[in-house]
């Protein structure tokens, strides 16, 4: 009975091993709570790594020698597959490269309403001489006062917002630098949807016609009682991403093993290729602060079609102690033909 019960917890593990590791097979990528655990895959690495030693530990007796083995076999390639995941994304690059002529810089930073100094948020789109800033969480008065303070220090912005009349997080605040024209806010009616569920997002389109839909994003996050709603949402976000020529960034709450089956034409969500994964940073976690980057979860994005070229990106950490829980995250982009 025990050698029974051994090898059905050995075939448990494995299992539950691969649904971790691997849950888009299993179709299981946006199933509580699998999705919540895949989103923390380096914690899941670490958990795996510890299973490895467990394992190891219970081969030390001669009677449960064949369970700990199979334990510590389990453990150690699960967490080998996820470690090379994550090194496969990206765990790092600093800095990005000279901007050229047709460089546009975006940024993404969910402020956390007041939590997030405004003098910091100015001092980091100056310094990294961002073209286009998401900031979800973010008010429009807080907006315009981020504006005002990057003109007086010679870079102009416009302020488009979206709100659902709350408080912080039900505000969404995109600027635009002048230089790409001048934008207007539309209504999408995507799938029959206007916008994101709970919290909003803003689409902005150029008035001439010329030049990217810029969609500053904020999905829900998949809290167990908005499962539904934050699935509705990354469907929406794939439907803006449907035309040749868009930008999108902010904050996704979801990860790019998450968005699996939402590409199209090759993309990862939608159209749209997630930047930090072809640039170095795709397993570097934006959320929380209080955790270090490589346990962090990697759910802010800015994503763009085949219309723009990633060249570089940064993701923050020197900002941990501003305040919100949310890293900036800045991408440079070149168009391409």
């Amino acid at each position: 009975m025990l050698r029974l019960t051994g090898i059905l917890f050995t075939i448990a593990a494995a299992v539950g091993a691969a649904i971790l590791t691997w849950p888009q097979f299993f179709r299981l990528e946006q199933t509580f709570p699998i999705a919540q655990l895949v989103s923390l895959r380096p914690v899941v690495a670490v958990g795996f790594a510890v299973l490895a030693l467990i394992g190891l530990l219970v081969c030390l007796g001669r009677r449960t020698r064949g369970f700990g083995a199979g334990l510590a076999m389990i453990g150690i390639l699960a967490c080998a597959a996820n470690v090379g995941i994550l090194a496969f994304r990206g765990l790092g690059t600093s800095g990005l490269p000279e901007p050229t002529a047709d460089s546009v810089r975006v940024m993404t930073w969910n402020t956390a309403g007041e939590a997030t100094d405004v003098d910091a948020i100015v001092t980091t789109a100056i310094a990294m001489d961002v073209d286009i800033v998401a900031l979800p969480e973010t008010t429009d008065e807080t907006g315009k006062a981020i504006a005002v303070a990057m003109r007086e220090r010679g870079n102009p912005m416009w302020v488009h917002e979206e709100n659902y009349q709350g408080w912080d997080a039900t505000y969404t605040t995109l600027l635009i630098s002048p230089d790409l024209g001048d934008y207007a806010v539309v209504e999408s009616d995507s799938s029959g949807t206007k916008n994101t569920s709970v919290v909003p997002s803003v689409v902005a389109m150029p008035v001439n016609g010329k030049g990217p839909t810029v969609v500053a994003v904020h999905a829900v996050a998949p809290r167990q009682n908005d499962m539904a709603h934050w699935r509705s949402d990354l469907r929406w976000i794939a439907d803006q991403c449907a035309s040749a020529n868009v930008i999108l960034a902010g904050d996704f709450n979801a990860t790019i093993d998450h968005m699996s089956r939402l590409g199209t034409h090759g993309g990862t969500l939608g159209r749209c290729h997630d930047a930090a994964s072809t640039t170095g940073n795709g397993a570097v976690g934006t959320w929380d602060t209080a955790w270090p980057a490589l346990l962090g979860a990697p759910i802010d994005h800015v994503m763009t079609t085949d219309a723009w070229r990633a060249t570089g990106s940064v993701v923050v950490t020197s900002l941990d102690g501003s305040g919100g829980d949310h890293r900036p995250v800045i991408v440079q982009l070149e168009p391409v033909g």
